[in-house]
């Protein structure tokens, strides 16, 4: 049995019904966007990227891409790996890591506060569903 090719999401697909939340600002600094972030965090809170990746429903080898993205990006890796052992193994957010989540969520949270209105107002020039 064959299996179906996985179907290529489009803008337009991702974008054509009005958003149910309140409205979101995406910001991109450098090469840390919201996706990143929030593995970021994930591996910020469990300390393990393979968790992070279960946490976010991302496979194991994509959160790994991701996190060598980020380390080869910054002057400073932003996440460190433990070797397994008897604890076992996992990883870390870097000093750098953690600045750079930090000056990022700091970023967007400036952002969003300083353009509440107008994203507001870009939100309801959307099409209802």
């Amino acid at each position: 049995m064959a299996t179906s090719p996985k179907k290529r999401r489009t803008l337009r697909s991702r974008f054509e019904k009005t958003p149910s939340g309140p409205p979101r600002l995406r910001i991109i600094a450098a090469t840390i966007g919201p996706g990143k972030a929030q593995l970021l965090e994930q591996i910020q809170q469990t300390g393990s990227i393979s968790k992070a990746a279960r946490a976010m429903g991302m496979s194991y080898v994509r959160a790994w891409q991701l996190v060598e993205a980020l380390n080869s990006a910054f002057r400073e890796p932003l996440v460190a790996s433990d070797t397994g052992g008897t604890r076992g193994g996992g990883s870390h957010l870097t000093p750098t890591g953690e600045r750079a989540l930090t000056l990022y969520l700091r970023l967007r949270d400036h952002s969003l506060r300083a353009g509440h209105r107008d994203l507001q107002a870009l939100h309801r020039l959307l099409r209802a569903e």
